[in-house]
């Protein structure tokens, strides 16, 4: 009884240091409820093993006291036939045979005793073994509704990693929204005021051509000017009435 008792300290210490470092206590729980199966295996095997010895021993306590009540036939038998030494012969067989079979009642009783206290302890030890598993499982039952609450108290006030990072993400989207929304105000205002070309109609290669043509119809009619101006200024030609007026 003594190294059960220490099995089942030993027990109660490591699910102590479990429950203190474990994230779920459930596997604690577990593991402990584990511990104490194979505790309780332990105690059946101790049963079984004592009560094998006890009927061993109990065989050759029955081989003995038939050996104790032929030795003392054979006494008889001799004292009947005048033969005192044989019956003295037998009767020293009788009496070690009796001592051994006095020591093995002795361990039988003693194995009983241990029997019992094993089938005791194993019974008490099913009871606590089968209490703890409706704990357990009503304590894991217990965690894990707590946890939902948890989880579903962050959720609900942002207190948990998920919606913080989902937070995070709104705040920057926000922030790119307002810096593009500031970008598109800011080139507006620059091509109203004519700091920047509207691309509107027309691309780069449109606007290099525009510039050739522009530039050539300038030269084209530049050179018409000074062919104006060189050419010589010839007389005009009267008309007939003119003429006749002259004549007069």
């Amino acid at each position: 009884m003594g190294l059960i008792s220490r099995m089942i300290a030993l027990i109660r210490a490591k699910m102590s240091q479990l429950l203190e470092g474990a994230e779920d206590p459930g596997t604690a729980l577990d593991y402990s409820y584990q511990r104490q199966l194979q505790l309780l295996q332990d105690v059946k095997r101790g049963v079984v093993e004592v009560t094998t010895s006890r009927r061993r021993l109990d065989l050759q306590a029955g081989k003995l006291r038939e050996n104790v009540e032929k030795l003392d036939g054979q006494a008889r038998t001799a004292l009947e036939q005048k033969r005192e030494d044989l019956a003295r012969l037998a009767l020293q067989r009788k009496q070690a045979a009796q001592m051994q079979l006095n020591d093995l009642d002795t361990q039988i009783a003693s194995l009983d005793q241990e029997q019992a206290k094993l089938q005791d302890a194993e019974m008490r030890l099913r009871t606590k073994v089968e209490s703890f598993r409706t704990r357990k499982e009503t304590i894991k039952a217990q965690y894990s509704a707590a946890e939902a609450q948890v989880r579903i108290g962050e959720a609900a006030t942002g207190l948990s990693e998920e919606m913080a990072d989902i937070g995070l993400a709104i705040e920057r989207a926000e922030q790119k929204t307002e810096q593009m929304k500031a970008r598109s105000l800011a080139i507006d205002e620059l091509v109203q005021i004519g700091t920047l070309d509207d691309h509107i109609g027309g691309d780069m290669l449109d606007r290099e051509l525009a510039q050739l043509t522009a530039g050539s119809d300038i030269d084209h009619e530049l050179a018409n000017m000074k062919r104006q101006i060189a050419a010589p200024k010839s007389t005009p030609q009267l008309t007939t009435g003119e003429e006749e007026e002259v004549k007069e």
